[in-house]
């Protein structure tokens, strides 16, 4: 098209014929488990240790990913042991987080341990490279400006799944980890839907059903045994005639 061959191109429209199976695919989750995440936050931290805290706030908050890249020093608060949501950056573009409302989550010791030694780390970088204040955003390329999504997901999270010989998994499929690995351990749901960010807890129910410990899933096991006793009583009914 650039020199003139075509007019148009013929590959303009496949969105409308691939949109319905992506769609499918992207709803699909795939978290890690505890050791398969413990397993990718150590090789992350082995082969790409400038990136550690980056993936390691993604998987103790549930944060999306454009949620993490919008995050500014200003927003954490070391001593309460939190952070807030306020923007994404998504695009290289500055939008509000998906929910529309700012959010407070809360840091794990680790994770407050990690992002305090992150933010002095980059106080030595301010000096050494010459800038003439700490960048605002908290995770930043070499050149002080914010992470690029493509660049995160495609040359340093797939390469952590690689180099850890973990099935490859979406970079989203971080904040399922942490959802799901927080809902099987009996967390409050309502808490982990705040955190989170979701509309209602019904959304986190819908989405996460499954790694929900509850009444019924016991009342299915139970199916078993008031089947013996059913068949229990129908033998020795027989056996009694």
């Amino acid at each position: 098209m650039e020199d003139g061959y075509l007019k148009a191109n013929p590959a303009s429209r496949l969105g409308r014929f691939l949109r319905a199976k992506d769609q499918k695919l992207n709803k699909e989750i795939c978290p890690y488990t505890a050791s398969e995440l413990a397993l990718y936050l150590n090789t992350c931290k082995e082969h790409y240790p400038e990136f550690y805290a980056f993936f390691l706030t993604l998987s103790r908050t549930g944060m999306r990913l454009g949620e993490a890249l919008g995050l500014q020093w200003g927003d954490i608060d070391f001593a309460s042991g939190f952070l807030e949501v306020k923007r994404a950056l998504v695009r290289d573009q500055v939008t509000t987080p998906k929910s529309g409302k700012t959010r407070r989550v809360d840091m794990s010791p680790q994770l407050n341990a990690t992002l305090s030694a992150h933010f002095k780390r980059r106080k030595e970088e301010t000096l050494r490279k010459g800038w003439k204040e700490v960048p605002e955003w908290v995770f930043v390329n070499g050149d002080g400006k914010p992470l690029n999504q493509g660049n995160i997901r495609g040359r340093i999270h797939y390469k952590i799944c690689e180099k850890a010989k973990l099935r490859r998994i979406r970079i989203q499929d971080l904040r399922h980890t942490y959802a799901t690995l927080r809902l099987s351990a009996g967390h409050s749901l309502p808490d982990v839907s705040k955190q989170l960010g979701h509309a209602s807890v019904k959304t986190t129910v819908d989405t996460y059903y499954h790694w929900i410990p509850g009444h019924k899933r016991n009342e299915v096991s139970e199916l078993d045994e008031l089947g013996k006793a059913t068949t229990n009583r129908d033998l020795s009914a027989i056996s009694n005639q």
